[in-house]
């Protein structure tokens, strides 16, 4: 099958290309630019010179693709913009038989969930995320012109040199751990190349839309992720809890991201038949060091 992705360079974007790529499938991955045209081609997909705010630039490849899967992550005052510019291209592709479209969203716009809570959640996005449950519906009301819609929800990635959670491994590695808040809300967690089998997996099964949450099913609080990776350090870290409202005046509305408490659970992802191999970043904290030292070094 041939795909059509964004972010082939990214975080979230960088996983599913290598999961797509090893299932067999063509994957044309748009980039910016020839350094990273070189790095995707490495991988095994082809590359799209292009811009997202300039669809001209890779309209007809997303076109002449079976489907489409926007894994850009975009920062900045622009992010925005960026994402419904990609989604007014996505969703207005010709008709074609089977056409997908998949949307990376995230866990944040469901707000606080001290409880559990799976894909039938209401949405109560923090202000970080305010504008993403609008976009969400946007590509889920595509399905009314016969496109394949589906938004995936992925928790905290982890694996590698990359995230929130390699940014605690960086911090354990130089001996200073900042937690904001108390440390005892729960990250729901999700392992890089197990989120992208789920990608994978989505593109596979033509049955397949709507919503789907990419979590690894464990409840491991801040303060256990931080004491393990702690452990794994090359000396022992001091660690520093930032209270919640000194943090906002340093990282702004990130920083109730980071002490949101959720516990979030994905069944219509586990119905697919698709299993995490791993659940917990607390139980392979010297891999995941290991991950990101090589990650680091590359």
């Amino acid at each position: 099958m041939r795909v059509f992705l964004t972010g082939g360079t990214g975080y979230v974007g960088s996983a599913v290309l290598e999961s797509l790529v090893r299932g067999g499938h063509q994957v044309d991955a748009l980039v910016r630019h020839s350094e990273a045209a070189a790095r995707v081609q490495a991988r095994g997909a082809t590359p799209v010179l292009g811009n997202l705010l300039q669809s001209a630039s890779w309209r007809d490849a997303a076109a002449a693709a079976d489907g489409a899967i926007h894994a850009a992550a975009e920062y900045g005052a622009r992010v925005q913009e960026i994402d419904a510019a990609a989604i007014d291209v996505l969703t207005s592709l010709p008709a074609k038989d089977n056409r997908f479209v998949i949307y990376t969203s995230g866990i944040w716009v469901l707000g606080p969930a001290p409880d559990p809570v799976d894909e039938t959640a209401p949405l109560n996005p923090l202000e970080l995320v305010a504008w993403r449950p609008a976009h969400e519906t946007r590509v889920l009301d595509a399905a009314r012109s016969g496109v394949r819609a589906i938004v995936v929800r992925p928790g905290v990635v982890y694996g590698g040199s990359r995230g929130i959670v390699g940014d605690v491994l960086k911090d354990a590695a130089n001996s200073l751990v900042r937690i904001v808040g108390k440390g005892d809300n729960h990250w729901p967690l999700i392992y890089d190349r197990d989120l992208g089998e789920l990608y994978a997996r989505l593109v596979n099964r033509p049955e397949a839309s709507g919503v789907y949450h990419a979590t690894d099913g464990g409840q491991e609080t801040v303060n256990e992720i931080v004491a393990a990776l702690a452990e794994h350090a090359p000396t022992e870290p001091s660690i520093r809890h930032v209270p919640l409202a000194e943090a906002r005046k340093k990282m702004g509305p990130y920083a109730d991201a980071l002490a949101l408490d959720q516990i979030v659970r994905s069944p219509r992802a586990l119905a697919l038949g698709w299993a995490p191999t791993l659940r917990s970043v607390a139980g392979n904290a010297a891999r995941l060091f290991e991950e990101w030292k090589r990650g680091k070094a590359a």
